[in-house]
Order: C-alpha cells, then structure tokens, then sequence
C-alpha cells in the first residue's frame, strides 16, 4: 500500500509540475498577447479595439473633409491660374527697313492667359517720336487689326502656355 500512495504521490507531483509549467507558459502568452493588443489601441484613453476603431473612424472623417476642402480649393485656384498672365513673348523688329531710321527699338509684346485673353502692346520707335499701342485680345484674337510682328508675339505666347 505504501508502495501505492508513493506512485500517486509521485504521479500528483509530475501533474502538479506540469501544471505550473503549463501556468507560466499560459502567463507569458498572455502578457505577449497584451502587448500585441496595446500595439493596437490607438488614441489617448483607448481601452479597447471598439475605441481604436473609433479614433480612426474620427481621423478617416477628419482626412476626409479636408480631402474635400483642398479639392475645393485646388478649384479656385486652376480657375485663378488659368486667368493669370502665363504666355508672354515679346518681337523686336525695324518698322523703316532701308531708311537708316528706327533700327530693332520698335516692339510688339503679347501678354495673355490659358483662355488666349490678353493684350498686345507694341511700340513704333523713329527719332523723331515714339507711338505706343494697346490691343485687347480675346481667344486670341483682337477686334482691330494686328501687324506681323504682333501676331508672331501672340503665335509665341501661346507656344509658351504649353
């Protein structure tokens, strides 16, 4: 009987060390698995997953709205940008070829925007005086009559918005 109660004895002890073997084995998973979980939470005060899907529903909405200002924005500044002056060439040129008058002083210089809207400036040097003229332009085109050189200053311009 004795030899019984050794063999239980032992048996209890071999269950009892692999119990706690198995008990600290659960606890480190556990504290790997808590560690893993915190990785996860995010945003102050997160207790849960709950509350971090929470946080990033609120960043996702925040992203999202000024997602739709900038677009906003982005608009009114293309409609601004293609209003703006961005085509700007100017022509040199000698009006009195042959006289010995004027030489390369005289110009004509286009100024427009993406919608071909402008002005063209040119300027008609001798010794004597100096005229000066203004063009509006609209789609490139303008309601009184252009020179060459004032066509070869818009015809430049517009190379130079592409």
């Amino acid at each position: 009987m004795m030899h019984l109660i050794d063999t239980i004895t032992n048996h209890v002890g071999i269950i009892l060390i692999s119990l706690i073997i198995l008990l600290i084995t659960l606890a480190f998973w556990l504290i790997y698995l808590q560690l893993k979980i915190n990785k996860l939470l995010l945003g102050t005060g997160s207790k849960n997953i709950g509350d971090s899907l929470v946080h990033i529903d609120n960043n996702l909405k925040d992203v999202a709205k000024f997602r739709i200002e900038l677009e906003e924005y982005l608009r009114t500044v293309e409609k601004r940008v293609r209003k703006s002056t961005q085509g700007i060439h100017t022509v040199r040129f000698n009006p009195f070829k042959g006289t010995g008058d004027g030489s390369n002083q005289s110009f004509a210089t286009a100024l427009i925007n993406q919608e071909g809207n402008g002005v063209v400036f040119s300027s008609i040097y001798s010794r004597d005086r100096v005229s000066v003229f203004s063009k509006p332009l609209i789609a490139h085109k303008s309601e009184f009559e252009l020179s060459k050189e004032e066509l070869d200053a818009i015809s430049e311009a517009v190379k130079k918005l592409q």
